[in-house]
């Protein structure tokens, strides 16, 4: 064969090997298009369109094929064709983050299709899910729906977290019988870990690696392509609810968790810049950190509105997102959106504006963009833009720009910077903040403000695939999400996160079958943050069938080798008692972090921060106030319990979703056990020693409450902590094993100690 002949024959070789090859796949309700060199579509009534032998779907349905349909382009590109071609009903839609909706049906909701067809809502935040089966032919729904749309534009479907246990018992199926393996049959509706404080009560980044990426494997199964997570303020101040949801009050141990998570659920493997069929997109929250509401309250409220920096801390708390979330190692490098809190940093814009972070154009524009150069989407917490009542009751929350109109409120989060309002379904009055802005800088440069949001909210769902294929697979979701492995990673996550403070005279581990006495925690009626009344109720935290599977139950101390006991952390007000008959109009009450009544000495005279139409007064002190936790009574079965054992160990755990006194109960613990929301499961194979604690401190538990008043609620770590009866001071990073305080490189590297 001469040189020639072998030339054309090698090239005829290499070309057949170059062929795309297309397949066809009928699924319910959708076609799959499979190309071996070019990407899989998924479609259902969109065109096909053949160019240079790959197929594309015609989404506008024009007969040719658009920038923004060739999947063979860089996203950003895509997106800015697409945006520049939508009519401004249908980009002001984009702008838009629906309300929680329900996939309890396969069916879509009349309030779900209007959202997509008469609001032009892309964003939809799922809440409650029947199954995972469900869930997914929901989503497909959803999208076939979207794709009969013009344009053809997917929905971009997304959820808070849904990983965690909450606490809940578990009878088996997230964990180990006593004398076996993981049980096979620990299938679940999606896997369980701990909640995030107790992610980081791990100290392990590669584990919160580990958790994103089962956890993204999970939502893309759902269809769900946006996390509305991981939360990454720093919890600063002890008193704040949403402790529980943070990772921790230190900055280096928050900035490598959130760089973890962000790494592990934004990225596809394989793919050249991160980004693929397999990453979901997080939202960080809640720039610029929502750890500081003063005196501990939260800003859910009007109470809580005002973030206060009495330490001059303000530049700390911006860590886990400038040198984490905002710093991947990956190839997605930041994360995708990023969502403000609705506090007001007080006093911290040097215009001298007080407005709530979603409507400051310093805390977005100036600092976000501007001097971090942040290039993903900014959307606003949930509510921002609606009415309320009064700073008592849930609802709107417009801090600082109460007297603008619901439309005039859409246009300062826009001049601000943001590109969606979150919970906001009203498209007439995005397309009123749209004439607004016409009016005030005209026409060109309102469409020109507008495309830009629009293509940072189009570039997110074109990075995750969307536009080629947003359907799912039913049957893969009940496969995949809650599969053994992964709920079995979960599970490991709880045993890691648990934290042991206290082990006196080698109270713990328990020998399988060792008599246990549980007495029953009786539970007093008490007030949830949403002003909503829980009825009293009474409980054997454990059970009865999962804990007999490890110990022999008891009814009398007299009777056992040792006692369980299992309470939760003091229940208060949350910083406010609506009217009284002594005070009509309500008043400002301390958050107490200890059972026992408090009055609050220590606290400020006056107010860092104050004003609010509904209030008259500018002070928002509670000094001399008392508090009186709801559940003292889990105090009391503590101290009634040891009387009642005597010299034989009294093992106390306790529910922990933020820094507690722990002086009230500490000297009635012979064991000490911090639980930060895992299965009993996971308890009660530390308790029998199955596995060794291994859980460190996330923080600071205080002495007493005047070290609480006294601290600085933008300051990490300066309280004086409890020191307990063994001499260990319970400090951020403390944690015991079955050896005594550990001292691994966990803890040499984030111990402010060291």
């Amino acid at each position: 064969m001469n040189k020639k002949i072998l030339c054309l024959f090698l090239l005829a070789i290499i070309f057949a090997g170059c062929k795309n090859e297309i397949t066809y796949e009928t699924r319910d309700g959708y076609t799959l298009i499979h190309q071996s060199r070019g990407a899989t579509l998924g479609y259902s009534t969109s065109p096909i369109l053949m160019v240079d032998g790959f197929a594309f779907k015609d989404l506008n349905r024009n007969g040719s094929l658009d920038v923004y349909e060739d999947w063979r382009l860089p996203a950003v590109k895509r997106a800015r064709d697409l945006a520049e071609q939508l009519p401004i009903d249908r980009l002001c839609g984009l702008m838009l983050y629906s309300k929680a909706t329900d996939a309890d049906s396969v069916n879509l909701t009349q309030r779900q299709i209007d959202y997509l067809t008469k609001d032009y809502i892309r964003h939809m935040l799922v809440r409650a899910v029947k199954d995972p089966k469900t869930a997914a032919q929901w989503s497909n729904n959803i999208q076939i729906l979207c794709e009969s749309e013009p344009y053809g534009i997917p929905s971009n479907n997304s959820t808070d977290p849904r990983n965690y246990t909450n606490g809940k018992a578990s009878t088996g199926a997230y964990g180990h019988e006593p004398d076996g393996e993981f049980d096979p049959s620990g299938a679940s509706d999606i896997s369980k870990w701990p909640r995030e404080v107790g992610m980081a009560a791990t100290f392990d980044p590669a584990l919160v690696y580990a958790h994103g990426e089962v956890v993204s494997a999970e939502y893309r199964a759902l269809g769900i392509t946006t996390a509305l997570s991981p939360q990454i303020d720093l919890s600063t101040d002890p008193r704040w609810r949403r402790f529980y949801g943070s990772f921790s009050e230190s900055p280096e141990l928050s900035r490598d968790i959130a760089r973890a998570y962000c790494d592990a659920m934004q990225t596809t493997e394989g793919s050249k810049d991160g980004w693929g069929d397999m990453s979901v997109n997080c939202m960080v929250k809640h720039w610029p950190g929502g750890g500081t509401g003063e005196g501990g309250r939260d800003a859910h409220f009007g109470t809580g509105k005002y973030a206060v920096y009495p330490g001059n801390n303000f530049q700390t708390h911006l860590i886990p997102f400038i040198d984490g979330a905002f710093k991947l190692q990956g190839g997605t490098e930041m994360a995708s959106a990023v969502m403000p809190y609705y506090t007001i940093s007080f006093r911290q814009d040097p215009t001298g504006e007080n407005v709530a972070n979603g409507f400051s154009k310093y805390i977005i524009q100036d600092l976000l963009r501007g001097k971090y150069n942040y290039e993903g989407v900014v959307c606003t917490d949930w509510g921002i833009v609606n009415d309320y009542v009064h700073v008592y009751k849930h609802g709107g929350k417009p801090w600082g720009v109460e007297t603008l109109s619901l439309a005039e409120r859409r246009l300062k989060c826009f001049e601000a910077g943001a590109d969606q309002i979150g919970g906001a379904s009203d498209n007439s009055l995005t397309l009123q903040a749209y004439e607004l802005w016409k009016e005030k800088y005209g026409e060109e440069n309102a469409r020109e403000r507008f495309n830009l949001s629009a293509v940072r909210l189009l570039t997110n769902i074109f990075r995750v695939g969307n536009f080629e294929n947003p359907y799912v697979d039913p049957q893969v979701a009940q496969e995949v999400v809650g599969c053994q492995e992964f709920v079995a990673a979960g599970y490991e996550a709880q045993v890691k996160s648990i934290v042991m403070v206290k082990n006196h005279e080698n109270a713990l581990p328990k020998p399988v079958k060792a008599k246990v006495y549980q007495p029953l925690r009786k539970a007093d009626p008490a007030l949830t943050h949403w002003r909503k009344p829980t009825p009293a109720y009474e409980e054997y935290p454990f059970g009865h069938d999962l804990l007999s599977k490890y110990f022999e139950i008891v009814d009398s101390p007299q009777d056992a080798d040792f006692a369980l006991v299992a309470i939760k952390c003091p229940i208060g007000h949350w910083g406010y008692v609506g009217p009284t008959e002594e005070y009509p109009d309500g008043h400002y009450q301390p958050i107490s972090l200890q059972y026992m009544p408090y009055t609050a000495e220590y606290a400020r005279e006056q107010s860092i921060g104050a004003g609010d139409p509904t209030e008259a007064e500018s002070n928002r002190s509670y000094k001399g106030f008392t508090e009186t936790t709801f559940n003292v009574g889990d105090m009391q079965l503590v101290i009634d319990t040891k009387k009642q054992m005597g010299a034989k160990p009294v093992i106390v755990v306790v529910s922990t979703d933020r820094p507690f006194v722990p002086a009230e109960i500490e000297p009635y613990s012979d064991a000490l056990l911090l639980n930060f929301g895992v299965s009993n499961n996971a308890l009660l194979d530390i308790i029998s020693g199955r596995y060794e604690p291994s859980g460190l401190l996330p923080m600071q538990l205080p002495a007493n409450m005047k070290t609480v008043e006294l601290q600085a609620e933008d300051l990490p770590f300066d309280m004086e902590c409890h020191v307990d009866a063994d001499g260990n001071t319970y400090d951020f990073a403390f944690g015991l094993n079955w050896s005594g305080v550990i001292k691994d490189e966990r803890v040499r590297k984030y111990s402010v100690c060291n």
